[in-house]
């Protein structure tokens, strides 16, 4: 009896080890990006052999998903950046006629030809940024140039809505991309136009961070937090129907890859501070 017990104690020691061991290499396989099936332990019994196979059926059905999905995906992102590229034929060519109409009917459809230009350039930017592709040129620029190029482009908005820009002088340079940086000034100074008419639009810096203010109608506090998230648009889009709930998301995406960060503080009916943090990221030489 006690030869019979110590071998059947060696023996479910050993199992005991062995399933130890196995849970414990399982353990250590989960949360990998990429699972393998081949480092699985091997199958000990015909119920681990069919839970094997049953993963590797799951295993070619996923990745035959992510396949397809990937490739539905890259359709998309040519079809939109060919149709993006080919609607910008005919804008052009409405921009040249409207150039020689000097009416006010020439100026209105102006104004609203230059924000289908602007829509067209979120379109563009959102597929860039999630295409993963991007054309970033990290250099050191002035940033009062950067704010200049923005501040005229959307004059005409500025005028039409009767906003007063205060353009602050600034001796700050800034080390980021001035392409998609200015974007983000544009879309701000966008929002600002729209949400405040008749109103006035400061701009200015605070040591390296870059405020955009206006005294429109605000955001309301519960729709503060969530103003950088994709297709919200709160309270001000359920008026102004309009609103995609795109831009804002575009400026947080933007600001991460350059390494700048982006707030907004806001009162209804007080305005708005959109706070720019143009600190310079510290960088590792490899």
């Amino acid at each position: 009896v006690l030869l019979c017990a110590l071998a059947l104690a060696l023996s479910a020691g050993v199992d005991f080890y062995l399933y130890r061991r196995k849970i414990l290499h399982l353990e250590s396989l989960r949360g990998q990006a990429a699972l393998l099936l081949d480092q699985l332990p091997e199958p000990r019994s015909p119920k681990e052999e069919a839970y094997h196979a049953l993963l590797l059926e799951l295993d070619q059905d996923r990745r035959t998903a992510v396949s397809h999905a990937g490739a539905r995906q890259r359709e998309t992102i040519d079809y939109y950046t060919m149709w993006v590229h080919q609607i910008k034929t005919p804008i052009s060519a409405m921009r040249l006629i409207l150039q020689e109409d000097e009416t006010d009917r020439g100026r209105e459809l102006g104004a609203e030809l230059f924000r289908v230009e602007r829509y067209v350039e979120l379109v563009l930017s959102y597929l860039r940024l999630g295409g993963g592709g991007t054309d970033h040129l990290i250099r050191e620029y002035p940033l009062e140039n950067i704010l200049r190029q923005a501040a005229r482009k959307y004059a005409p908005l500025f005028i039409r809505g009767k906003v007063s820009l205060d353009l602050q002088e600034t001796d700050l340079r800034v080390l980021t991309d001035e392409k998609w940086l200015q974007l983000v000034v544009e879309q701000v100074l966008s929002n600002a136009v729209k949400y405040a008419p008749g109103g006035r639009v400061p701009i200015h810096t605070e040591g390296e961070n870059l405020l955009i203010e206006d005294n429109g109608t605000g955001i309301a506090p519960e729709d503060l937090p969530r103003i950088f998230e994709r297709g919200f648009t709160g309270c001000n889009g359920r008026i102004d129907k309009r609103a995609t709930g795109i831009g804002l998301y575009l400026c947080r995406q933007i600001c991460g890859q350059l390494g700048h960060t982006i707030h907004a503080a806001s009162e209804p009916g007080r305005g708005t501070i959109i706070t720019i943090g143009l600190a310079r990221p510290y960088l590792e030489v490899e």
